[in-house]
C-alpha cells in the first residue's frame, strides 16, 4: 500500500474575509473529494484570509495511479481562475 500526499499553497483572489475564505475552501475541497475520492484538509495559513495550504492524501497500490490522481488535482487547481497556485509539493510514502 502506498500513500501519496499533495500539498498546495494557494492564493485566493476573491477572498475578502475569513468567512468568504471558508466558503471558497469548502467548495474547492468538496469538488476535489467528489471528483477524485481523496482526503482533503486545510493544513496551514488558517488565520490568513487570502492564503491557504491544503493537504490531499491518496491511497493506492501503484505509484503510477497516485501520480495520475494527484497530477489531475494539481491541474484542476491551476485551471481555477479565482485561485493562484503559489507552490505545490508531491510526496509518496
Amino acid at each position: 500500500m502506498l500513500v501519496g500526499v499533495l500539498t498546495l499553497e494557494l492564493h485566493l483572489l476573491e477572498a475578502d474575509s475569513l468567512k468568504s475564505k471558508r466558503f471558497i475552501l469548502k467548495s474547492l475541497k468538496d469538488r476535489i473529494r467528489n471528483k477524485f475520492n481523496v482526503s482533503v484538509a486545510e493544513v496551514g495559513d488558517n488565520d490568513l484570509w487570502q492564503r491557504t495550504v491544503i493537504g490531499i492524501a491518496c491511497v493506492a497500490n501503484e505509484t503510477r495511479a497516485i501520480h495520475q490522481v494527484l497530477n489531475s488535482i494539481r491541474e484542476m487547481a491551476l485551471n481555477i481562475p479565482t485561485v493562484e497556485m503559489i507552490n505545490s509539493k508531491m510526496e509518496i510514502l
